[in-house]
C-alpha cells in the first residue's frame, strides 16, 4: 500500500513480519504455567517463613570473594560488564582454573574452544573440570546444563544468545530479555549459579533493557583504562552483600593478579623534591586508599588559560581554582592548570580536594611536599577545611604505610585515634586554605 489510509501521506507503510505460530504457543505456555504456579502460592506470615543462612562457597580468588559478599550464593545470577579487553572473559575463565573442585560449564557465543584452550593455557591452572561449549542457542544451552549438572553455567556473553521461540536477532531488547529469564529459572530450580558475561554500549552502561540488571542478583562492573594495567571490579547491585565494596586487579601476562593492598601500588616511587604531588587519603565504598594527586600550573602561553584533569571532575577542579582565586588571593586566572590522578583512576571523594589544592599551591610556588604527608579534607565555596566521613579509617591507612603526618579539618571530632599514646603519624587540623598554607610551606 503507497499511500495511508489512516493520515494520507505516501510511503509511510512499514512491513512488520508476524510471530511465527511457535512463538505464540510458547508464550501461551509459559503465561498459562505462570498463572497455575500463582494460583498454588499461597501467603505466608513474615514470622512464619524460614530463615536459613544463603549457601556460600569459595571461588578461589579473594577479591571476587570479598566483593560478592563472602563468596558466591548457590542459584544466584551474576552479571559482568565492562569495555572491550577489560577482562571480562579473563576473570570467568579464572574462576573454574583456580577453582580445582568446582564442576563448571563455559558457555561461549563469541570465540571457539581452541581459543577458549589458548587462553587457559596462558592463564595456566587445572582445567580438568572445566567443559567448554562454544553455543550460541538458549535451547541447547539450557539442555546441556540439565545433562552435564554443572556447579556453575558461565554465559559469555549474553548478547550473543537467542531463542528459537523469538522472532529477532540475538542482542535485541526481546532476546536478552527472555534468555536472562529462562537462564534465571535454570539457576533458581537447579540451584546452580550463574556468571553471565555483557557488553556495554558508547555510555558505559551494559547493553539491552535496564530489566536485566533488575533480574539478575549481582551486578558487577569493571572499571579501568584498558592502556593501563589496573583494574578494578566494583559492586553495582547485590542482594546478597554490601554494594561498598570493590576489588583491584592487575593484568599481567598470564591474567589478572589480585592486589591485597593498592595504596602501595598507587603510590609510585619518586625524587622527594618534585613539587606540585600530593597524597590524598580517600575511600571508594568501604575501602581506604592513598592516592598520588599531580599538578601542574604554568604561564598560559597562547592567551587563554587551560583547564585539564584527568581522572577528576573538571568542573569541581574549576572551582577549586576559584576558591583559591576569590578566597585566598592566588592569581591563577592567567595560568594553565593540569591535574593528574596517578595509576588511572577516577576519584569522587571529596576528601580529595585538600590534596589537590595542596599539590595545585605546590606547583605554583615551586615547593616541594613531603613524602611522608597525606591529606584528607572538603574544600568549601567560601575557603573553609570541611570534614569528611570515617576519618579514623583513613588516619589508620596512612599510618600503616608509613605516613609521619596528615592534614585534616579542624570541625572533625578528635577521633580516638588522635588521642592515642602509641599512635606513629600526627594529625594536624586546619580550618582554611591560608591555615594549610601556613603550617604546610612555612
Amino acid at each position: 500500500m503507497g499511500r495511508c489510509p489512516a493520515c494520507g501521506e505516501w510511503n509511510t507503510m512499514v512491513e512488520e513480519p508476524k510471530a511465527p505460530k511457535e512463538a505464540s504457543s510458547a508464550t501461551a505456555l509459559s503465561r498459562s504455567r505462570a498463572i497455575i504456579s500463582a494460583q498454588d502460592a499461597l501467603p505466608q506470615m513474615l514470622d512464619d517463613i524460614d530463615f536459613s543462612a544463603e549457601s556460600r562457597f569459595s571461588i578461589g580468588i579473594a577479591e571476587l570473594d570479598r566483593v560478592l559478599g563472602g563468596g558466591m550464593v548457590e542459584g544466584s545470577m551474576i552479571l559482568i560488564g565492562g569495555e572491550p579487553g577489560i577482562g571480562k572473559s579473563t576473570l570467568s575463565l579464572q574462576i573454574p582454573l583456580c577453582c580445582k573442585n568446582l564442576r563448571t560449564l563455559y558457555v561461549s557465543g563469541e570465540e571457539s574452544p581452541k581459543q577458549i584452550k589458548l587462553r587457559s593455557e596462558r592463564l595456566g591452572g587445572n582445567g580438568d573440570n572445566c567443559m567448554v561449549l562454544s553455543e550460541t542457542l538458549l535451547e541447547n544451552i539450557v539442555g546441556q546444563a540439565k545433562k552435564t549438572a554443572p556447579q556453575l553455567l558461565i554465559v559469555d556473553s549474553i548478547q550473543t544468545i537467542y531463542s528459537e521461540a523469538l522472532d529477532s536477532s540475538a542482542g535485541s531488547v526481546s532476546q536478552v530479555r527472555e534468555c536472562a529469564s529462562a537462564l534465571l529459572r535454570f539457576a533458581k530450580e537447579s540451584n546452580t549459579p550463574v556468571i553471565l558475561i555483557g557488553h556495554i554500549t558508547k555510555d558505559g552502561t551494559i547493553a539491552g533493557p535496564k530489566i536485566l540488571e533488575h533480574i539478575v542478583d549481582v551486578v558487577l562492573q569493571f572499571e579501568g583504562d584498558t592502556k593501563g594495567s589496573y583494574r578494578i571490579l566494583r559492586s553495582i547491585k547485590n542482594r546478597f552483600g554490601s554494594t561498598d565494596e570493590l576489588a583491584v586487579f592487575e593484568m599481567t601476562g598470564i591474567g589478572l593478579r589480585e592486589v591485597s593492598n593498592p595504596s602501595e601500588i598507587l603510590i609510585p616511587m619518586h625524587q622527594d623534591d618534585l613539587s606540585g604531588i600530593a597524597i590524598g587519603a580517600m575511600i571508594d565504598g568501604t575501602r581506604p586508599f592513598l592516592i598520588e594527586i599531580q599538578a601542574l600550573v604554568s604561564t598560559a602561553a597562547y592567551g587563554t588559560p587551560q583547564r585539564s584533569a584527568t581522572g577528576f571532575d573538571s568542573r569541581r577542579l574549576n572551582m577549586l581554582l576559584a576558591v583559591l582565586e576569590k578566597r585566598a588571593g592566588f592569581k591563577l586566572a592567567s595560568k594553565d592548570v593540569f591535574l593528574n590522578i596517578a595509576g588511572g583512576l577516577k576519584v569522587s571523594d571529596p576528601a580529595c580536594d585538600l590534596a589537590i589544592v595542596a599539590s595545585v599551591l605546590s606547583s605554583n610556588f615551586d615547593l616541594y611536599i613531603s613524602p611522608k604527608v597525606c591529606f584528607a579534607a572538603e574544600v568549601g565555596l567560601s575557603g573553609e577545611i570541611r570534614p569528611v566521613s570515617q576519618i579514623e579509617r583513613r588516619i589508620a591507612e596512612a599510618e600503616k604505610l608509613g605516613f609521619e603526618q596528615i592534614f585534616i579539618s579542624s570541625f572533625n571530632k578528635e577521633s580516638s585515634f588522635a588521642r592515642r599514646k602509641d599512635s606513629r603519624i600526627k594529625v594536624t587540623a586546619v580550618s582554611d586554605i591560608a591555615a594549610l598554607c601556613r603550617v604546610l610551606f612555612q
